[in-house]
């Protein structure tokens, strides 16, 4: 096995509530670097886990055993990988839809504007389309819808055309660069959680990650066998809003629809009707945990 290199977030938790069961066929749809698939994979003594990761450095991890499969592609298209393999069905799903540490850690990977380095964000260092380029071509009305809807960036329109002013002068490539100008609109004794905004709007636009939890949770919706349950920890209130609905009501709108006696009809039976976040001990041992939360769910 590789070296841990992301702290799993509510390992004990999450992995408890799936209730795995010896024989169970288990997807962990962001393996990363492995910490919560090696506690999953210790309950399948005779079941198999598919794990996936886009992240050509979550490879280096991969659990070495032939009931262990890693697929190295984006969690959107996890129903149409398990069915290369003969899949139809799953007893369990899983994903933490964190960032890496690793990735925020090193810096040429341009996820955090603590350090220096490319302008990048892609998850699949094979795409075509990182932030530098969303940065310096994108229009201001994209930057301004980008920066607002995932960002939740309140002057969003006053960024974007700094964006645009600055990149006239010469191409924003590096995070300093980008972080430059964006702390210029920032607000005072809140810089930090500003860029992270920031940071975040860009990540969410180059890996498209809206779109592909969308495609994922339905494709995980179909996959789960009756009973199976599927746990999500989610960061940022973008994400926590679509998996919230989703596992509520079955669509992403949040849309309740009732049968004639008035019972919620849904896919879903929601287990943690109050969501788990960490504890203090946990969140000293890891502050990036701080936004994290757990929501659970079985298939009807």
């Amino acid at each position: 096995m590789g070296e841990v290199y992301h702290i799993p977030v509510l390992a004990k938790e999450s992995v408890g509530a799936l209730q795995l069961q010896s024989h169970f066929d288990v997807v962990d749809a962001t393996y990363g670097g492995g910490g919560h698939s090696r506690l999953i994979f210790e309950k399948l003594t005779s079941g198999r886990l598919f794990a996936f990761d886009q992240d050509e450095d979550a490879v280096r991890n991969a659990i070495d055993n032939d009931r262990f499969f890693f697929v190295r592609h984006n969690f959107r298209y996890v129903k149409h990988f398990l069915k290369h393999y003969g899949v139809e069905k799953v007893d369990a799903v899983f994903a933490d839809l964190g960032v890496s540490s690793h990735d925020f850690d090193v810096p040429e990977r341009g996820f955090s504007f603590r350090f220096d380095g490319d302008l990048d964000m892609r998850m699949n260092r094979n795409a075509k389309i990182d932030a530098a380029w969303v940065v310096n071509e994108y229009s201001e009305a994209q930057l301004q819808m980008v920066l607002g809807l995932y960002g939740e960036i309140k002057n969003a329109r006053r960024l974007a055309a700094e964006i645009v002013k600055a990149r006239r002068k010469e191409c924003i490539v590096t995070t300093f660069q980008l972080k430059e100008v964006a702390v210029f609109c920032a607000p005072r004794a809140s810089e930090n959680k500003y860029l992270a905004k920031v940071f975040q709007a860009l990540r969410i636009e180059v890996n498209e990650e809206m779109e592909a939890l969308k495609e994922f949770l339905q494709a995980a919706g179909d996959l789960l066998k009756p009973g199976g349950r599927m746990a999500i920890i989610t960061y940022h209130s973008l994400e926590d809003r679509l998996c919230k609905n989703f596992m509520r009501t079955g669509n992403f709108e949040g849309k309740i629809t009732k049968d004639f006696y008035g019972n919620v009809l849904s896919p879903f039976q929601v287990i943690t009707r109050k969501v788990i976040i960490p504890g203090e001990e946990e969140l000293i041992a890891n502050p990036r945990s701080r936004s994290a939360k757990l929501r659970v769910v079985k298939k009807i």
